[in-house]
């Protein structure tokens, strides 16, 4: 099963889509544009592309637990997605994940514009392992119930 996770941001839109078991992060991009229809359209391409058979869309919640624009900006892209895709869609709590890739970034020696071209793949990476990790060790959960 091929998860893709998305870190959806004003100028860029981080894509990290995992290997075909579901279980590691492989494929990474990010998408250059503004405009939501562009970013939409993309990653519909890439849905199709990489045969994904769920998507994890960042959700940007405040730091107290509130949502704000960013986060109503991220329902509204999931709305779209769930209609145009029918697959699963869950979203993922995604705080500190782009402080996270940029201290990545940064102890790897990425500085400047180099890192900002990259912050967006890592993020999402990030969200994509998150969400994984959480999935596997539901499934391990469930296991020892039985």
């Amino acid at each position: 099963m091929r998860v893709m996770a998305i870190d959806y941001g004003d100028a860029r839109t981080g894509v990290a889509v995992s290997d075909p078991t579901g279980l590691l992060a492989g494929y990474t991009t990010v998408i250059s544009s503004r405009k939501q229809e562009v970013v939409v359209e993309q990653l519909l391409n890439l849905v199709s592309e990489h045969q994904v058979d769920e998507l994890v869309l960042g959700y940007p919640k405040n730091m107290n637990d509130t949502l704000g624009e960013r986060a109503a900006k991220s329902e509204a892209l999931a709305a779209i997605l769930r209609e145009r895709t029918g697959l699963p869609l869950t979203l993922w709590d995604e705080r500190l994940t782009t402080v996270d890739a940029h201290r990545i970034l940064s102890e790897n020696g990425r500085r400047g514009k180099k890192r900002k071209q990259t912050v967006d793949a890592v993020a999402a990476t990030l969200i994509l392992e998150g969400y994984l990790g959480h999935k596997r060790n539901q499934r391990e959960r469930e296991e020892t119930q039985l």
